[in-house]
């Protein structure tokens, strides 16, 4: 399975975790960690007794960094910052909006349901539940970029804002 993909599966329930046998206790740490620390429970089984049961599932669209500045350069579609604002105000794509994961409810107001849009986060994690959490509530166009701010710089093709060492934002 997809490292992205299995992250995709942490949030298919308001406080529920689908996660692979034996890594219930880190998912649950690692969402606590971007403020979701409100989780009731996990699917014993994983995703396959899900899948055994015939029960619905759904995907999500991911693109890798270099995909992304070759469809920026034709399609300007809007791309979402899920890092926390420190991250994005140290260093970020030009033009991305900030929407951090754990401010996500505040800024329903900003997202337009039916428009698509590239979400990151630094590595990949918090993008997929950001997703996650708004495919729920109906969004459906949402296009994750796989490995995050990360891979975006790495690639090296796209509009960076310049770096600013977050000790001297304080």
């Amino acid at each position: 399975m997809d490292w992205a993909l299995d992250w995709l599966l942490v949030c298919w329930a308001p406080g529920e975790v689908i996660a692979d046998e034996g890594r219930q206790e880190e998912v649950i740490i690692r969402l606590a960690r971007v403020g979701l620390d409100h989780t009731i429970g996990y699917l014993a089984g994983s995703f396959d007794a899900w899948k055994a049961a015939g029960k619905e599932a759904d995907t999500i669209l991911s693109v890798s960094a270099t995909d992304l500045a070759d469809q920026l350069k034709t399609d300007l579609l809007p791309v979402l910052d899920v890092r926390k604002y420190s991250e994005y105000i140290s260093e970020h794509m030009v033009g991305a909006m900030n929407i951090p994961l754990d401010f996500i409810n505040e800024h329903m107001p900003d997202l337009e349901k039916n428009k698509p849009a590239y979400v990151h986060c630094a590595g990949g994690y918090r993008s997929m539940i950001f997703i996650s959490i708004l495919r729920a509530r109906g969004y459906k166009q949402l296009v994750n970029i796989r490995g995050g701010f990360k891979a975006i710089k790495e690639c090296g093709e796209i509009p960076l804002t310049d770096y600013i060492c977050p000790t001297t934002l304080l």
